[in-house]
């Protein structure tokens, strides 16, 4: 009768697990605090969307920190399930355009801002924002990419468009130990760049040089620039992952016709400017976003990082794996501003 009990309470496990999944739900507990925990959601809490994904793996950014502390311009309603990123395999697509089983991505539009995002077992989205895992890239791969990976490309690729040449100098890439930033200096250096890498953590410069950087810079070195309106032309070429007075500093040290790719404000959004960068050395400031860019732009791109512009030995010194309970624990750290590289949530763990 005992052994009965036992599988009998096996199988109901087993039904149950069938019928709901794992997710990290960040609720409001008190005015203006916000809790993160792994729960076990219906399947019938998915949105109403055609394509239903198996998720394998996920990843961290910034912007996953923001919702899951609680910032209303990036989620407006809580609870709510953040993770901008997400790969895995199809399980189901009314809208016909995947089989069960396909192996595919998603990156930015709405997941994890206002649609229950990528830190779960499944996710229901759109089929106009599902990308097929392109060849040479594992699923795992994919989120140690991310968004991360896949803006770090389009800042290099801008700048590669606006004619950066590895003979112009050096590059300039800010916060470089962040997932941005960090993927930027070895896709650049990969590409034949000599980088100059800028931190705020030189305890890191070894992890920078191991990634292909030409040289560490301390972030204070563009303090002096502050007060300037134009300053000794020092870099070539600049990615800009951080924003704030931080880009314009970049800016007034530009080389003759260089440029910048700037995509991130994780030190703010607003900064002084003045015009003597931009008609005295005709400086281009090169806006870069990747949360609606078109599909079509979105999978050029992974095949890229697929292909000519795979990095896959530094992709292993970029990622730490972590479970999806781990992630509120990183998370915090992100928020405070002490993520090193990109972790990797593996659903399997």
């Amino acid at each position: 009768m005992i052994h009965r009990e036992v599988m009998g309470m096996a199988a109901e496990e087993q039904k149950n697990s069938e019928q709901s999944y794992r997710a990290m739900l960040v609720e409001e507990v008190a005015a203006g605090k916000y809790d993160q925990t792994i729960v076990r959601r219906p399947l019938s809490d998915l949105p109403a969307h055609p394509v239903r994904i198996a998720v394998s793996h996920s990843s961290l950014n910034y912007k996953d920190a923001l919702s899951a502390f609680g910032n209303r311009a990036i989620t407006r309603e809580y609870p709510h399930t953040p993770g901008i990123d997400a790969a895995g395999t199809v399980v189901q697509d009314t809208s016909g355009r995947f089989q069960p089983g396909a192996r595919v991505l998603v990156t930015g539009y709405d997941l994890g801002m206002n649609t229950a995002g990528g830190f779960a077992e499944r996710i229901a989205v759109p089929a106009d924002w599902v990308a097929p895992l392109p060849e040479g890239l594992s699923l795992r791969e994919s989120m140690i990419l991310g968004t991360a990976g896949l803006t770090a490309a389009l800042c290099v690729e801008k700048l590669l468009e606006a004619g950066a040449k590895p003979d112009d100098g050096e590059v300039l890439v800010t916060g470089a130990t962040g997932g941005v930033g960090s993927i930027a200096v070895a896709l650049l250096a990969k590409l034949g760049f000599r980088v100059a890498a800028v931190t705020g953590k030189l305890e890191s410069a070894e992890f920078l040089t191991s990634l292909g950087a030409w040289k560490v810079l301390d972030r204070e070195t563009l303090a002096p620039f502050a007060n300037k309106a134009i300053a000794k032309p020092l870099w070539a070429w600049a990615v800009d992952t951080v924003g704030g007075e931080t880009l314009f500093n970049v800016i007034k040290c530009l080389k003759y016709s260089g440029g910048v790719a700037a995509c991130g404000m994780a030190s703010g959004a607003q900064f002084q400017a003045n015009v003597f960068p931009f008609i005295l050395r005709g400086i281009s400031l090169l806006g870069v976003d990747s949360v609606e860019l078109p599909l079509s732009k979105k999978t050029e791109v992974w095949q890229k990082l697929a292909g000519p512009w795979y990095i896959g030995e530094q992709l292993e010194q970029i990622a730490e794996d972590i479970s999806l309970e781990q992630a509120p624990e990183f998370l915090a750290r992100l928020h405070r501003g002490h993520g090193i590289g990109r972790y990797v949530v593996d659903m399997t763990r």
